[in-house]
């Protein structure tokens, strides 16, 4: 069985940094229509996000499972919001509903001041993740113990906890983790199932790679999946692809005040952003076809590096991506709906394709 999995992105709205929002903060029929287009198109699972003021990720999942058969959901969450006893009962009842079809991505956040909307009162980010670790622990035991247990932590305190219900499979609900500082990259070590990056270069990846993968050898756990997350903007000729890169960054700047994509005025940005930008700092192409020009237009504030060429030039990077340890590609496009049926009919079966390839090239079985 393959590896390979691709992750799309489910917006509450038809909205990006292109596209200005005309219909409501959450739009059923867009939610449904693009949960749809993936299923259609062969994604293995979609994101929903999570922000302070946004719509309740775990709910529009509910409903995105419930109009779609095989789509698997990734379903992002902060810790220290929801007692995780509960969250992991939340999930478990979606898990066994949906016949385990989902996952959680836990997002610690980087921008205090968002935090405090929901009513955060830890702003040292390292404190942050210490949280995580232990709301993950919970989780997890709730997860798996057959029996009521205890749990004495610094920002956590449980006695007797215990869930009646488990996950729909025995080996649980996967957890992906994005973070990119050292306190991060310690609790990925962790407790991560899958770490996921944004779309950086080959070197950054590499180090990335092996940072993670030395944090789990020390908590006496192997290595965790590796996902990326990248913009692919795809066109019959190379030439034709970077002519349409370059009017997707003229009207994400003509759009910026419309659409709110823009570099944050306190100058705020995340390690994962830092990343991002040093990358840009490098020039608006690097390695084989990595774009920067959106990440510099908007301080990098989420995944915004692009690939761009033909369905199969993209494939072959992916392809290079995976030589160097990534086997989840979560892409999402400018034009949510549009990109993601393009991703399925092209970019998706030449990846799977090519990867197959490689894999029996090297005695690798790919079925």
């Amino acid at each position: 069985m393959s590896d390979i999995e691709f992750i799309g992105f489910i917006s509450n709205n038809n909205s990006s940094e292109t596209i200005v929002r005309q219909g409501p903060v959450l739009d059923p029929v867009h939610i449904e229509t693009v949960a749809k287009a993936h299923e259609n198109a062969g994604f293995d699972r979609a994101l929903l996000a999570f922000h302070s003021t946004s719509p309740d990720s775990l709910q529009v999942a509910q409903h995105v499972l419930g109009v779609t058969s095989r789509l698997n959901v990734l379903i992002a969450q902060r810790p220290g919001f929801t007692a995780p006893t509960l969250l992991a009962r939340q999930f478990a009842v979606l898990d066994q509903f949906s016949r385990g079809r989902v996952a959680l991505h836990v997002i610690t956040g980087g921008n205090a001041a968002e935090l405090r909307q929901d009513g955060n009162t830890l702003d040292d980010k390292s404190e942050r993740y210490a949280r995580t670790s232990e709301f993950l622990d919970i989780v997890r035991s709730q997860w798996t113990s057959e029996k009521p247990f205890s749990y004495a932590g610094k920002y956590y305190q449980v006695e007797n906890a215990f869930a009646q219900l488990k996950p729909y499979r025995k080996e649980g609900i996967r957890i992906y983790f994005g973070g990119a500082s050292d306190a991060a990259i310690d609790v990925a070590g962790r407790h991560a199932d899958t770490y996921a990056l944004w779309g950086e270069s080959y070197a950054q990846v590499r180090e990335q790679v092996a940072r993670v993968s030395a944090a789990a050898a020390r908590h006496g756990r192997p290595a965790p999946r590796f996902s990326l997350s990248v913009r692919p903007i795809l066109a019959e000729t190379e030439e034709k692809a970077w002519a349409k890169a370059q009017a997707v960054l003229e009207r994400a700047t003509a759009l910026q005040d419309q659409t709110g994509y823009r570099k944050p005025a306190d100058g705020h940005a995340t390690d994962g952003a830092k990343r991002l930008l040093a990358i840009a700092e490098q020039g608006k192409r690097v390695d084989k076809r990595l774009w920067t020009e959106i990440a510099k237009l908007t301080g990098a504030n989420s995944n915004t590096t692009a690939l761009v060429g033909t369905p199969e030039q993209v494939a072959e990077v992916f392809g290079d991506y995976y030589d160097l340890g990534i086997s989840h590609f979560l892409i999402r496009g400018f034009d949510p709906l549009i990109d993601a049926i393009e991703y399925g009919r092209e970019l998706i079966p030449a990846t799977r394709q090519l990867i197959a390839a490689r894999q029996r090239a090297k005695g690798v079985a790919a079925e």
